[in-house]
């Protein structure tokens, strides 16, 4: 299958090893990935600020990027949410009113794809470790592939699931808001981070990064013993 991927800025500012691991994933996999090297990102951030002409600019761009792609996979389910339940705000009506549905229904992540797609939950993966899952505020409000992601962690080998996220909650990035309310942001960083470890757990996985990253933050400040990682890194784990 002929796939394309989007790479969000997150990930590419700050993880790209996590955009080459998606692309070695899908080609592992028999699919056939190309990268549009012109493509930038999808405007959430601006459309969460209130700037919605610019982040219509931005999304009139990522529609002419991928107008031409058959399937768009990528690893944030933020940015996912973000294009399916809020392009169409942006473009209702409007002269990329077709444009932008079409787009909307052909971009998912990598883990709708996987299993709700492809059908396929055991990917032979090993990852020895007890793991948390955090599930972002994004993805269970916008774009809930919890469920998708547990059965790919569920067929892990070694793996253990120490939480089954009933009980998520905030970990307080949520993008300017760790900005604007930054004590707030890192109270509630500091919440789950004490629960995961009360939990036992060595690493938290998620399928957005900067949830990842603003946890690392706090783990790296209070030095304590915890790991971050992108679903997508774990799955090409020592691969």
């Amino acid at each position: 299958m002929k796939l394309n991927v989007f790479v969000p800025c997150c990930v590419d500012q700050f993880s790209p090893a996590t955009a080459a691991n998606l692309i070695k994933l899908l080609e592992s996999l028999g699919h056939t990935v190309e990268y549009n090297s012109e493509q930038t990102c999808c405007g959430r951030l601006l459309y969460d600020n209130g700037n919605w002409d610019k982040a219509k600019e931005i999304g009139e761009k990522f529609i002419d990027d991928f107008r031409s792609a058959e399937y768009v996979i990528t690893c944030s389910t933020s940015c996912v949410g973000y294009i399916k339940n809020n392009f169409g705000k942006l473009f209702f009506n409007t002269a990329n009113h077709n444009s932008y549905k079409a787009v909307r229904d052909k971009v998912m992540d990598i883990s709708e794809f996987l299993v709700s797609f492809m059908h396929k939950t055991d990917l032979g993966c090993e990852f020895p470790h007890k793991v948390s899952l955090h599930s972002n505020c994004h993805s269970l409000n916008e774009y809930n592939v919890e469920e998708e992601t547990k059965l790919l962690l569920q067929n892990v080998r070694g793996l253990e699931l120490t939480s089954d996220a009933s009980d998520n909650f905030c970990c307080g990035f949520g993008g300017m808001f760790s900005v604007y309310n930054e004590p707030v942001s890192a109270a509630l960083a500091k919440k789950k981070i004490d629960k995961v470890l009360s939990e036992g757990a060595e690493y938290i996985v998620g399928n957005d990064t900067s949830c990842l990253l603003h946890l690392q933050s706090c783990i790296d400040k209070y030095k304590v013993n915890l790991k971050t990682i992108h679903l997508v890194d774990l799955l090409m784990y020592n691969k």
